[in-house]
């Protein structure tokens, strides 16, 4: 089959298509055709190998987690699933895979696609949808009525995390380019910031900070909180709570158990899915250099299967 792969670590540029063997499946386990895959920043952290101590990879490595796809085959102890099936997921990130035309992935791991999801919007949700799930509600303990302020609001996680705050009933401050003022303002935000003109640091009394930037960003959000506060960090995994403030890394392993929340929510109208930009297999170096750029609006896709 083809697929992108890598055989050293570094920049988009590493990365080369080819053709790969696909592993044998077990009896627990579905072998999936893949129509789409999403990129996400983890994807390109990885291939540039500075996560090898938080997930490992061995070499030659298949990127890519988040995917939608046909089954193809099920393993005899699977009885829930069938070939023909259209399901998505997110395989663990040591073993990749969703960059290429078919992946093995155990049957507990995928859900039903809603028949008026397209392949796209599938792969776009398990990494987005759930780790704004977790970042909002597992680690950041948001409550209704609290004040929440929600870093690269236009981006994959910030898009979802605006809709699902808003939802939950909190009061929604978001930051976005002004290009992106009316998306984020559509998806519930009840105040847009633009981070190039204005400054975020003047808000205050914020309940929690959902940070998927780092950096100086991060530095800067510990004054906005009131006393209490609290932040969860997609991306600082050493953060040092400041005063009597609260600060947490969010550790996003798995996407299964949000798979059938984020169908259900999309199913009844709720949850709205963005997708910025479609690249082919071929192209999937020019998808991961676009998701490097930390601008993309929405998801980066890529169509593993014409």
């Amino acid at each position: 089959m083809k697929a992108a792969l890598i055989d050293t670590f570094g920049t988009a540029d590493v990365l080369t298509i080819g053709e790969r063997q696909l592993c044998a499946a077990s009896p627990d386990e579905v072998t999936v055709q893949v129509e789409a895959a999403s990129v996400n920043p983890l994807d390109v952290k990885i291939i540039s190998g500075h996560m090898q101590q938080v997930f490992p990879v061995d070499l030659p490595y298949v990127p890519g987690m988040d995917f939608c796809g046909v089954i193809t085959a099920a393993g005899e102890r699977v009885s829930h699933l069938n070939a023909g099936d259209r399901v998505f997921g997110r395989t663990p990130p040591g073993a990749g895979g969703a960059f290429a035309q078919s992946l093995v992935i155990a049957a507990d791991d995928v859900c039903l696609v809603p028949a008026a999801m397209s392949a796209e919007q599938a792969a776009a949700l398990p990494t987005a949808f759930g780790s704004a799930q977790q970042a909002l509600f597992d680690v950041g303990q948001l409550q209704r009525g609290e004040r929440v302020l929600i870093h690269a609001a236009a981006g994959g996680v910030g898009s979802m995390a605006v809709q699902l705050a808003h939802q939950a009933g909190a009061y929604v401050i978001a930051t976005a380019s002004a290009k992106n003022h009316a998306l984020v303002t559509s998806l519930g935000a009840d105040e847009v910031i633009d981070y190039r003109t204005q400054d975020f640091a003047t808000t205050r009394d914020i309940d929690l900070v959902i940070d998927s930037v780092g950096g100086e960003t991060l530095s800067r959000s510990w004054s906005v909180l009131r006393a209490g506060g609290r932040i969860a960090t997609l991306v600082e995994f050493g953060i040092t709570p400041v005063g009597g403030q609260h600060g947490e890394f969010v550790f996003f392993a798995s996407a299964t158990p949000y798979l059938a929340r984020a169908s259900s929510l999309f199913q009844a109208g709720q949850l709205q899915v963005i997708t910025d930009a479609i690249f082919s297999l071929d192209d999937a170096r020019s998808a991961l250099e676009k998701v490097a750029t930390g601008h993309a609006r929405g998801k980066v896709i890529i169509r593993a299967n014409p």
